[in-house]
């Protein structure tokens, strides 16, 4: 995908400003500034750099009763800027490669205002307050000709192995409209790729969203340094800032998990019970768990409910989990009495970041609407449960579903929401975050999956949820019609607009009609809560009985395969760890443990799960293997179409033409390692991967 974004409106109504005719050694600027829904709160003045606020001030603006000293006191009353405007300040003439400071003060310490510095007509420069006060420092000088810059890398910083597409943005910087431009990257500082970027008309300060035409194939799980470059712009080689031509990344490749279930149902195999953590470790009430991708195993606790003192959901963190070295760390953000209260589940993504489900009904707690949803964090050390102002330190939250009662993670920052207020599966896109205790949600994206009409226990027993990616399931435990089931998340089409609510702007808030879904199970279970996947395997957690089942999921109904008898009631969440374990919390015992088994047996992939709906993809068998592999393809749709095998390193070491049916191929004589499995059919690639063992 390649889009430009303009910034029609900012870029025009810089322009429109009468110029200020400013004398030689000096540059016209203006500001706008725009706020929030609490317009009244914000107080700013533009100062000579490093003078305190009311110091040779230049120009101010907002509610002056708030003034320089008034951020935090929450003492504001009805002045100043209109709440959600945009507010053009200036022009002044400001010398010509001076700095200069915006000071920002907000009254209820929560930010809440944008401040675009436009230089010369052009807003070179972009900040947005947060917190109690704040300053930001700009140089006072137009910008370049030519300057093209790689403003973000958006590969994940974890990702599993196979074709990865490098996709980021990259910013017109300069005065000169941007036609052509080489795109490339490489792999710790290994050779270039290399794609030029043409018949382009991207306008100064307008962004380019690219998505390079060759793929990365990574197929060895480590670490590496993704590099990626603009240069030779318009043709004329380096621009005129080659500071900001590049952008460096690291991207961990992380291997599958293993489906190791087959050790959990074997007669033979003994089953060991691993404490992991305790109330020692401040383990108290948990709800959920979930691995982050480093590998660092997250616990997120109920807390304390309500509108009290100290109210709000918390977290420990596990590092080097089970192992030698393993250590906790208890955290609690600032505001989790909002952005956290009575969690029910998390969820990570690829990212680093992760989101929470509330089990509650009212965030702000008695203002009359069921204001509450799921919240976005950071996992980053430096950013989460880290002062931030008034809203803590969540990136993001969005507020249409009460009694969350479970979360499951899709994609970037879009996860799933078991809506126990409304009886539906709702999808949450966070879109872009708006930054560590911000409140701009107007990007965010719901929507409504009607026609289930799931339900809750209560607003304490989770109801959890997990997302089968490469099939496109949505596994849901329905605890309040003791039922599993799955819902199609590709299927249904986009309706209108939702009744309930939504109490907030959004980009997009609507019904999805008529998606697929059907029941997985629906006997044997008295209180389910957790649930995990792993190729065609499920476990599902019983809060009442303690055990936990697992189940074949190949065909509907599911299959109980064995009961893990856990012997103590109270377990909500449950996850399937890096290496295939099974992982669970015990609400009731305030315990996190690990169930280890005394053998390991390695189940090969199966075949694809419903694969005759899937348009050509292929299952293999068996998976570890020895060289001798068998591939299933389902239906392909091309005469064309091809089964390519890649080592490790790319390279190609077999290509056959594909057809319908099994074929067995022998690379018995390649080393040990992973190998990438292909399938080119109609346009489309699917890829596996074959792990030989000898």
């Amino acid at each position: 995908m390649k889009r430009i974004t303009l910034l029609i409106g900012i870029i025009c109504c810089s322009l429109s400003y009468t110029n200020a005719q400013c004398p030689g050694g000096q540059v016209e600027v203006t500001i706008d500034v725009a706020v929030d829904q609490y317009g009244y709160e914000v107080y700013w003045e533009l100062l000579p750099n490093g003078n305190n606020c009311g110091n040779g001030t230049i120009a101010s603006g907002g509610n002056t009763n708030v003034g320089c000293g008034g951020g935090g006191a929450q003492n504001q009353n009805m002045s100043g800027y209109a709440n959600n405007s945009t507010n053009n300040e200036g022009p002044w003439c400001l010398t010509d490669g001076s700095d200069y400071d915006i000071f920002f003060v907000d009254d209820w310490a929560d930010g809440g205002a944008t401040f675009t510095v436009n230089i010369e007509g052009f807003p070179v420069y972009t900040f947005t307050g947060t917190g109690s006060d704040e300053t930001f420092t700009f140089t006072a000088s137009g910008p370049p000709a030519l300057d093209a810059s790689v403003i973000s890398i958006e590969v994940y910083d974890f990702v599993e192995a196979g074709n990865i597409s490098i996709t980021g943005d990259i910013k017109n910087l300069g005065t000169t409209t941007i036609t052509s431009f080489d795109l490339s990257y490489s792999i710790d500082n290994g050779a270039a790729v290399t794609e030029n970027i043409s018949a382009l008309s991207l306008a100064p300060f307008a962004t380019y969203e690219f998505d390079h035409s060759t793929t990365w194939t990574a197929n060895t799980a480590a670490t590496y340094s993704l590099k990626v470059w603009v240069n030779n712009v318009n043709g004329a080689g380096d621009d005129d800032d080659i500071s900001n031509d590049d952008m460096t990344k690291t991207v961990t490749i992380i291997e599958p998990i293993p489906n190791i279930m087959s050790s959990y149902t074997s007669d033979t195999i003994t089953l060991s019970y691993d404490m992991i953590g305790t109330s020692s470790d401040q383990v108290s009430k948990p709800q959920d768990l979930d691995f982050h991708p480093n590998g660092e195993l997250w616990v997120v606790n109920r807390g304390i409910g309500g509108d009290v003192s100290g109210g709000g959901g918390t977290t420990v963190t596990f590092t080097d989990p089970g192992g030698t070295g393993q250590s906790s760390l208890y955290r609690k953000d600032q505001n989790s009495k909002h952005f956290m209260n009575s969690p029910t589940g998390v969820a990570f993504s690829l990212n680093g970041n992760f989101s929470t489900s509330p089990g509650m009904y009212d965030a702000n707690f008695g203002s009359g609407s069921p204001f509450t949803g799921p919240a976005l964090w950071s996992s980053d050390p430096l950013v989460y449960a880290q002062p931030s102002g008034g809203n803590g330190s969540h990136l993001d939250m969005l507020h249409a579903s009460s009694y969350a009662m479970g979360i499951a993670h899709e994609t970037g920052n879009v996860f799933w929401i078991f809506d126990g207020n409304n009886n539906d599966i709702v999808r949450y896109d966070f879109a872009s975050d708006h930054g560590p205790g911000n409140t701009d949600h107007g990007d965010g994206k719901i929507r409504r999956f009607t026609g289930m009409s799931v339900s809750r226990i209560d607003d304490v027993i989770g109801s959890h949820m997990e997302l089968h990616k490469s099939s496109g399931w949505l596994y849901i435990v329905d605890n309040g019609n003791q039922r599993v089931l799955r819902l199609d998340i590709n299927s249904g089409s986009v309706g209108g607009t939702p009744s309930y609510g939504p109490w907030e702007t959004l980009a997009e808030y609507k019904n999805v009609d008529g998606a697929t879904w059907e029941t997985v199970v629906d006997s044997g279970l008295v209180e389910p809560s957790g649930i995990d996947v792993v190729d065609d395997r499920m476990i599902v957690t019983d809060h009442a009985t303690g055990d936990i089942i697992i189940y074949d999921i190949s065909s509907m109904p599911a299959v109980e395969i064995k009961r893990i008898v856990t012997g103590n009631p109270g377990i909500m969440g449950t996850v399937i760890g890096p290496e295939g374990r099974i992982w669970y919390v015990n609400y009731t015992m305030n315990e996190v443990i690990k169930i280890e088994p005394s053998d390991i047996i390695t189940t090969p992939p199966p075949l694809a799960i419903d694969e005759a709906n899937s348009g050509g993809k292929f299952s293999m068998y068996p998976n570890p293997s020895n060289g001798q592999v068998t591939i299933n393809i389902g239906s392909v749709q091309s005469s064309t179409a091809l089964l390519i095998v890649q080592d490790m390193f790319g390279k190609t070491v077999f290509e056959s033409r594909a057809k319908n049916g099994s074929m067995t191929l022998n690379l018995s004589d390649y080393a040990a390692g992973i190998f990438m499995i292909s399938l080119e059919d109609n346009g489309s690639l699917t890829t596996e991967r074959l792990v030989i063992q000898k």
